[in-house]
């Protein structure tokens, strides 16, 4: 057996160098025993998986250009590069935090001084509820409940009575709990870019080792969809709500920047968009701008359509060698089983699982390919 420096081996050094090894019995229990291991370390870490996860999504994002950084500055490539590039990732999420949490602190305050105005002096019906189907039913309904002074106040005892003081708490405890996420990925995140070479090295010996060609194929290819999701999804979500976001702001949308941010977060999801779209159509209908917000209804329309059927297709399924319809129902999926956590998750698995059963059926070259001798002749003429 070689002994090389065990504090400095990289994978794969240490080999044994003949072929003894543990007796039949000696394998099948150390193979329970792992798998003991295994479970048990997934059980500890059960709370910490979504954060190991997003680190996992986050690293295959950003190892590209942090590889090409790296390769110019080879002497911060194990601290100076993983902190700024975790400095990066805190301020794309704080300052987005922040373009939320200023207008939403401003019209709170606003929001205070309307209910006590509505509650001294009863809140008027607006004018476009006449205009709706069934409008003088609904503006006497309005005017019954809402218009009496004092009427605001009931409605919102009943609200906190029913449940909003519970309700904020434990939005504040899942706050609290996703801050503590955010960190330990963070924490990850800094230490897979500083020991990514060999970390990459590790999983391409221990997948060599225990699936053969095969794994480096499918981990290769699970790469490259998250990539190209990542492409498809994020940097697509973020332009429609910059494209929207101008809109908004044309068209007099309140807040446009949060609209057009909202927008960008909901494209993320295909067709989620046009959540935001009608938000924004709602509040100009509210202000009597009518024309504004068909407009805004149209450009949405026109963006999301251009988005989600022509530029995310090219991106994710070229990536993924997928067709678009499997790629929806890959994201759609993942996020129903997996959460944000899916939007990525889903369409890695359908990638993996549809080259697999390419290269089953001998469609695509690799090393679950058919073999020859096991395909009879009327086969083999088919296949011809």
């Amino acid at each position: 057996m070689t002994t090389p420096d065990r504090n400095s081996s990289p994978a794969g050094t240490w080999l044994r160098a003949d072929k003894s090894g543990m007796a039949s019995g000696q394998k099948y229990a150390s193979l329970v025993a792992a798998l003991l291991l295994i479970i048990a370390a997934l059980y500890t870490l059960r709370e910490f998986l979504p954060a190991l996860a997003w680190t996992v999504i986050f690293a295959i994002g950003l190892l590209p250009s942090f590889q090409r950084l790296a390769a110019r500055w080879p002497r911060h490539r194990r601290g100076l590069l993983p902190g700024l590039f975790v400095l990066a990732v805190v301020l794309v999420f704080v300052l987005p935090i922040l373009v939320i949490a200023v207008p939403l602190a401003t019209d709170a305050h606003a929001a205070t001084q309307w209910l006590a105005q509505a509650e001294r002096s009863g809140l008027a019906p607006p004018p476009f509820l006449i205009h709706l189907p069934g409008g003088g039913q609904l503006t006497q309904l309005w005017q019954q409940n809402l218009s009496q002074p004092g009427q605001i106040s009931v409605l919102t005892k009943g609200a906190i009575h029913g449940g909003g003081a519970q309700a904020a708490s434990t939005l504040g405890r899942d706050t609290l709990h996703r801050l503590v996420l955010f960190g330990f990925m963070l924490l990850g995140l800094f230490f897979f870019l500083r020991d990514a070479d060999a970390v990459i090295k590790q999983l391409q010996v221990g997948s060599r080792r225990t699936f053969g060609a095969a794994g480096e194929d499918i981990g290769r290819q699970i790469i490259n969809s998250v990539h190209g999701t990542v492409n498809g999804l994020v940097l697509v979500g973020l332009g429609e709500g910059f494209l929207l976001g101008l809109a908004y702001l044309a068209t007099g949308v309140p807040h446009p920047a949060l609209f057009g941010l909202l927008t960008a977060i909901l494209a993320m999801v295909p067709f989620g968009a046009a959540v935001a779209i009608a938000a924004a159509a709602a509040l100009l209908l509210a202000k009597g701008s009518t024309a504004a917000a068909v407009i805004i209804i149209a450009l949405g329309a026109v963006v999301t359509f251009i988005a989600d059927h022509f530029i995310r297709p090219v991106l994710i399924g070229g990536a993924t060698r997928l067709p678009f319809f499997w790629v929806l129902l890959g994201i759609l999926g993942g996020v129903s089983a997996w959460g944000l956590v899916g939007l990525f998750a889903g369409p890695a698995l359908m990638a993996a699982v549809i080259l697999l059963w390419r290269e089953w059926i001998g469609s695509e070259p690799g090393p679950i390919n058919p073999s020859a001798s096991d395909i009879g002749p009327e086969a083999k003429t088919a296949l011809d």
